[in-house]
């Protein structure tokens, strides 16, 4: 059993609209996800529900033997049997990407750290999209926010890390 999964939260073409950096971010989370399948670590999805579950973005798309899970809110421990899977899984340590960074990644991440994990947040590894109106904080700015206090904070007995997603390791 691997003590690490990847997690890889909402990238769903239904919410990505205006995503910072998109096409990167996705060809950087399809390599970290086809790395952890190589190394065999699990690769878990977090749906968020619109209606009716949404498919993942082709790009990065579950592959048979990946978990995938639907959620109703930004909390990807909330209702969706996160939590079960993981122990069952024997998972110690999350690396995480997805959309949208100060939602449901920052909500997850913490939630993780509460609930006992270790935290690779993946640097370049998740998004949001700047506001329609223009309002600053911009997108560049809130995914900045976030991997520096994801880098500076501690949680007790927890491991954080904010990494780029090449220099994630599964070994």
């Amino acid at each position: 059993m691997a003590d690490t999964a990847l997690l890889i939260i909402d990238l769903q073409p239904a919410l990505l609209t205006g995503a910072h950096d998109l096409d990167a971010c996705l060809s950087r989370v399809a390599d970290l996800a086809d790395r952890a399948r190589a190394a065999g670590v699990p690769v878990v999805y977090l749906r968020q529900r619109l209606g009716a579950p949404a498919d993942v973005h082709p790009a990065v798309a579950p592959r048979p033997g990946d978990v995938v899970l639907d959620k109703d809110s930004a909390d990807g421990f909330l209702g969706s049997g996160l939590g079960e899977v993981l122990a069952e899984m024997g998972v110690r340590r999350l690396a995480v990407t997805g959309y949208a960074t100060e939602y449901c990644v920052d909500s997850t991440s913490r939630s993780a750290l509460s609930h006992g994990y270790d935290l690779v947040l993946v640097a370049d590894g998740h998004s949001t999209p700047d506001r329609p109106d223009g309002v600053v904080p911009t997108a560049a700015q809130i995914i900045d926010h976030h991997n520096t206090t994801f880098g500076v904070i501690q949680y007790a007995g927890r491991s954080i890390a904010v990494t780029p997603a090449a220099e994630v390791g599964f070994g």
